[in-house]
């Protein structure tokens, strides 16, 4: 307890500057004033700011630091994409402090291996990677980083012991989202802590995959491996991203591309099991194209329901219908049915005008995915952790396809995929291909309401109708509403002076101010008799949105 309390000291001088100007944010001299104005490059220096202190902390919080990259319900886009490069790379533990931990949980090093290389090959946050050899053959071991659960232990109870603190700074929504990302990430670590758990999801992926020779997924070395300890086969690469290399060995790298794209849409659409880390330190390729997956510490599951509505986003998508699009992300949880259709159709349809340029489907789904995560945080919402991590890996896998191949067509490659696995029929596919379009609209006209009037239906069900009422620039309408307005008053001072004069009074005095009252009761019944000019005019979302266009 007394190391969290110390860690509580350390963590709040690294953030104490942030939190100071976050409050000034709210009120300019911390208890009075108003709010002020943040530009978006004050941001991106604060965002720079905190991503050099999640460094300084160490593996918690730069673990913390790549689990926020995937909440843009959490921060704003300029943290996201700071925290976009943040690299989870720092030097080794000592050889003795590591040895340790393999000789606790499997046994003697000298015994266990026939050859052990005491020089770690890579360091990251919670572990490090090294070379042995068992039976002839190369395995990489990884080997949890000494001391690092009681670390991150105590890292995580300075987390929660601040959070509410922290709320504070933050609207209901948004503290909403931070609550449930706290206990996210207390979930998120514990299960990159256990290797026992990726050696489970490495296993499933690897059996996923037994009959595609263009992916390989290293072999589990059951016996030498434990919860803190995992042994595999030592599989060597050319680093995806090394690009001259990849050329220099004749390879395809827009097939590459291909490949890469069509394994991940796999895992996600038909395993429901992925690799969530696909970042370039984790893909390699070997001499002869086939694709090589490293470390499977981040993975997630995504359920049937979900991936269905991930196959009627990418359809959505090619078809460049924002309703579509915005009816699956309901539909996900991603958006409330309260959210502003009006401004998310706008940011759906912009993105969409943003992106063109070429033919309908080539476009980049990061694109609309950026639109989105921006449109998130100005209106928070909780984002489901299994479709954060989805969301993460589609753009950072077509990141690397942009780095492979810069005219990679990410979306005409997941329809094909689609379509050859059957999720769409032919019919369909050719319609989003933008061949079928005619007959398609034509045959459904047939057997439906006049579109326009269906908009309208959809519009209404939606309760998204707007119904303004315009007042004409015409003086007697305005003087016929300030006569009632006048009228109204003096009718209701006159009634209960009638009730009181009646009481109290002679009766003289209470007849003269009835008739007063039932006067002011007919000119107010005349004046609501006659036509104001007063009209209600519909106004529609996207008729406002193709005026502001011309305009």
């Amino acid at each position: 307890m007394f190391r969290a309390y110390r860690r509580f000291v350390v963590v709040a001088y690294q953030f104490l500057p942030l939190l100071v100007a976050y409050a000034r944010d709210r009120r300019r001299y911390l208890l009075l004033g108003g709010s002020r104005t943040v530009s978006a490059e004050t941001r991106r220096k604060r965002a720079r700011s905190l991503l050099d202190s999640l460094l300084t902390l160490g593996p918690t919080f730069i673990k913390l630091g790549q689990l926020l990259s995937t909440r843009p319900d959490v921060l704003p886009p300029e943290y996201i994409e700071e925290f976009e490069e943040l690299q989870d790379q720092v030097p080794p533990a000592s050889w003795t402090e590591a040895r340790t931990v393999v000789e606790t949980d499997i046994g003697p090093v000298d015994e266990m291996f026939d050859e052990f290389d005491r020089e770690a090959i890579s360091g990251a946050s919670l572990g490090q990677v090294y070379v042995g050899e068992l039976d002839g053959q190369k395995v990489a071991v990884k080997v949890r980083r000494p001391g690092v659960e009681e670390l991150v232990e105590a890292d995580l109870r300075v987390i929660n012991f601040s959070l509410p603190f922290l709320m504070r700074f933050v609207d209901d929504a948004r503290s909403f989202s931070m609550e449930t990302l706290a206990n996210e990430f207390s979930r998120v670590i514990r299960e990159e802590m256990d290797y026992a758990r990726e050696r489970e999801m490495l296993r499933e992926i690897r059996a996923n995959f037994a009959d595609d020779p263009r992916v390989r997924v290293p072999e589990v070395r059951e016996p030498y491996s434990s919860g803190r300890v995992l042994t595999m086969e030592y599989v060597p690469g050319t680093k995806i991203s090394d690009l001259d290399d990849l050329d220099a060995l004749g390879l395809d790298r827009t097939a590459l591309a291909e490949t890469l794209q069509r394994v991940y849409l796999q895992m996600i659409v038909d395993d429901g099991v992925f690799h969530a880390d696909p970042h370039p330190g984790n893909l390699a390729v070997q001499d002869d194209g086939t694709l090589v997956f490293y470390d499977f510490g981040m993975s997630g599951r995504v359920d049937p329901f979900i991936q269905e509505k991930i196959v009627e986003f990418y359809m959505a998508v090619a078809r460049q219908d924002t309703d579509a699009i915005l009816d699956t992300l309901v539909e996900m949880g991603t958006l409330s049915p309260k959210a502003d259709r009006e401004l998310m159709s706008d940011v759906m349809e912009l993105a969409i005008a943003d992106a063109r340029g070429e033919d309908i489907e080539q476009y980049r789904v990061q694109q609309i995915v950026a639109q989105i995560e921006d449109t998130l945080y100005e209106f928070p919402l909780r984002l489901p952790s299994n479709l954060a991590l989805v969301l993460r890996v589609a753009t950072v896998v077509e990141g690397v396809c942009v780095t492979l191949d810069p005219d990679f067509d990410f979306i005409s490659v997941a329809t094909d995929y689609l379509g050859e696995e059957g999720y769409i029929e032919e019919g369909v596919r050719e319609a989003v291909e933008g061949v079928g379009d005619q007959i398609s609209e034509t045959t459904q006209s047939l057997f439906r309401v006049p579109p326009k009037l269906e908009r309208v239906l959809d519009t209404v069900d939606r309760g998204d109708l707007e119904v303004g009422v315009g007042f004409p620039n015409d003086p007697p309408v305005f003087r016929k509403l300030a006569l009632r307005l006048v009228y109204g008053i003096l009718l209701a001072f006159a009634l209960p002076s009638t009730a009181l004069l009646y009481t109290f009074a002679p009766v003289e005095a209470a007849a003269v101010s009835g008739a007063l009252a039932a006067g002011l009761g007919f000119l107010l019944y005349r004046s609501f008799k006659q036509d104001t000019g007063v009209q209600a005019q519909p106004q529609f979302t996207r008729q406002n949105l193709r005026q502001r266009r011309e305009e």
